[in-house]
């Protein structure tokens, strides 16, 4: 798996190749195809808070607006000819009636510029007909396959979404640091949650097994870069630790 870091508006991108192309992983949980004009966001999970504050569990309602202006600095500066978004765009089937008329047009404005796939997710099977783009349960373009849940058995190519990785480590002197993760052997890729307030899977667990069933590398986000961990610098969560 041949790995290399490249610089990009001043934060450390990891660029990795993927059966033969060249990926760049972005801090923000973005992926960018330059070779391909191909930008892959995953699991935004647009008005989770309105989704939550419907049950009566108050979180700020500011998410979608956060998660949609990370997105448009993004692609601002890669000007991408096509975004994928891997599925689970949106948090449930009744997300589009809860956004702000402002982060509609925000996404009207970017499906607009874009060639824009809304890949088909668990919890949006069927994404908004009126915000732009266009609706795929997966998408192929040369050795790559983009769809969100990952497939069973060991496959080369493949991008997927759905589980939300996330990678701990711990340094020498006890201090803990975890954060969301690109996780990815070299033969199949799975991406970050790019959802302001989206939990995570911590890469130990044992849904990821038998998707990278021997070496497995997790890209881990930070501030101002993207980090590598190797497996076996990885701990679990501590116990009880809620996604």
């Amino acid at each position: 798996m041949a790995i290399a870091h490249t610089e990009s508006s001043g934060l450390r991108v990891l660029q990795l190749e993927l059966a033969g192309e060249i990926l760049s992983l972005f801090p923000c949980g973005g992926l960018w195809w330059e070779a391909a004009g191909v930008l892959v966001v995953s699991d935004l999970h647009l008005e989770k808070a309105s989704s939550y504050a419907a049950r009566g569990h108050m979180l700020p309602p500011y998410d979608t607006r956060a998660t949609l202006k990370r997105l448009g600095a993004l692609l601002g500066e890669l000007k991408p000819t096509t975004v994928v978004s891997l599925g689970d765009s949106f948090h449930d089937r009744g997300s589009r009636p809860r956004m702000a008329e402002d982060d509609v047009a925000t996404v009207r404005a970017m499906t607009a510029a874009h060639d824009w796939v809304w890949i088909e997710g668990n919890h949006d099977p069927r994404p908004p007909e009126d915000l732009g783009g266009r609706a795929a349960f997966e998408l192929v373009r040369g050795a790559l396959t983009l769809r969100h849940e990952p497939s069973a058995g060991a496959t080369r190519g493949e991008i997927a979404g759905h589980l939300h990785p996330c990678a701990r480590v711990v340094s020498k002197t006890g201090r803990s640091v975890r954060a969301r993760c690109f996780a990815t052997n070299g033969e199949r890729l799975v991406m970050p949650a790019y959802g302001a307030l989206t939990g995570g899977l911590n890469v130990l667990d044992p849904a990821f097994g038998p998707l990278f069933p021997g070496a497995m590398v997790a890209a881990m986000l930070g501030r101002d870069g993207v980090y590598l961990a190797g497996v076996d610098s990885l701990a679990p969560d501590r116990r009880g630790r809620a996604a």
